[in-house]
């Protein structure tokens, strides 16, 4: 099956370089002798990145290799700066991680609608002669060259953003359960994996109230060694603020399946067991009364533990208001804390254009 879900992308990212500074000295009639009167040249396009809720996969990146921001002009004599670079602004979807892609360092995270990140910034404007003008020096006639823009290849990963996310075994009935909740329409089949891309739908709730769950592709034991679908889909479960695990009643071992999602979680992220979690065992039109009781004996007696049916639709609005009066108290907790996304200082091309900036006259 083809899918448009593309949570992963490699691209070069290279802002502008700075323009020169002009190195001119004013000449009009009856002024023979005219000082310096080079213009400063004009920085380089920045590349910034910007949340946006219309998106909500990278496809539009996949075959976008290079990304280039324009240069800034040359300054001009008359003191006329040149004009800076055109900016680049790349639209992603929200839950954007980049990082370096040669070094893995963490650079920036979108979360919010609108929000811009200054990603890579353009190389300063060269300085023109008129800035190196001195008691000793009335006629410079030397000006600055413009710094060169930085030029880095980055990986953009995706993490879905949702307040619910459905953890679970192929074919434990989460799509279907999606599909119930939200008007999400999921692929649905009797067999496992068929769910091979996150999706998401938004759950209405009473008083015009809403939130957002996540259907994640199935977790077998061994997933965060890379079996199954591996990692590549467990790094969307830490933007979920819930977890909400699906045991089907047809398992073998109810208790025995919840410990292993938990344990391929904590070899994953040991975080992630840190999230609330309601457990909820599904297709109980499959079961009969008598194992209700054995299926809550072998779960864990803290967690909040719900028994529903997708077909019969029994439990479900239950299920609704488990998970909202949890996404409640989550917040309650936490105060909807956001971090600020994390900036790092990345290295400086030209070295030197820092002194020659702050001493104009060291070029003398």
């Amino acid at each position: 099956m083809t899918t448009n879900f593309i949570d992963y992308v490699k691209i070069n990212l290279r802002s502008g370089r700075g323009g020169s500074g002009s190195s001119h000295f004013r000449r009009e009639k009856h002024v023979p002798k005219g000082g310096p009167d080079g213009g400063d040249g004009g920085r380089g396009g920045h590349i910034y990145l910007v949340g946006s809720t219309q998106l909500w996969t990278l496809i539009h990146l996949k075959y976008q290799k290079h990304i280039i921001a324009d240069s800034g002009n040359g300054g001009e004599g008359g003191r006329r700066s040149g004009s800076e670079g055109e900016d680049v602004f790349i639209q992603v979807p929200l839950g954007t991680i980049v990082k370096n892609a040669e070094t893995n360092e963490f650079i920036a995270e979108v979360t919010e609608e609108g929000q811009q990140i200054l990603v890579l910034p353009g190389g300063r404007g060269g300085l023109g002669n008129h800035n190196f003008k001195s008691s000793t020096n009335q006629s410079p006639r030397h000006a600055q060259p413009g710094e060169a823009g930085l030029d880095v290849w980055v990986v953009m990963e995706l993490k879905v953003l949702a307040d619910v996310g459905l953890v679970g075994f192929p074919n434990a009935g989460k799509s279907t359960l999606l599909s119930v909740l939200s008007a999400a329409t999921p692929e649905i089949a009797d067999y496992p994996f068929t769910t091979l891309v996150p999706q998401l739908g938004v759950v209405e709730y009473r008083d015009e109230k809403s939130f957002v769950v996540a259907d994640i592709p199935g977790i077998i034991e061994g997933a965060s060694e890379g079996k199954g679908l591996g990692l590549r889909f467990l790094r969307h479960i830490e933007r979920n603020s819930i977890l909400c695990f699906l045991i089907p009643s047809d398992a073998e071992n109810w208790g025995e399946e919840y410990r292993i999602l938990t344990g391929e979680l904590e070899k994953y992220n040991p975080e992630l067991l840190g999230k609330r979690r309601v457990i909820v065992v599904s297709k109980m039109d499959l079961s009969i009364p008598e194992m209700e009781e054995e299926m809550r004996e072998s779960l864990p007696k803290d967690i909040p533990v719900l028994l529903i049916s997708s077909v019969t639709q029994e439990g479900i609005q239950e299920l609704k208001d488990l998970l909202w009066t949890t996404l409640l108290d989550e917040n309650k907790d936490f105060g909807k804390l956001k971090e600020a996304p994390v900036l790092l200082d990345l290295p400086v091309v030209n070295p030197m254009a820092d002194e020659m900036m702050e001493d104009p006259e060291a070029l003398d």
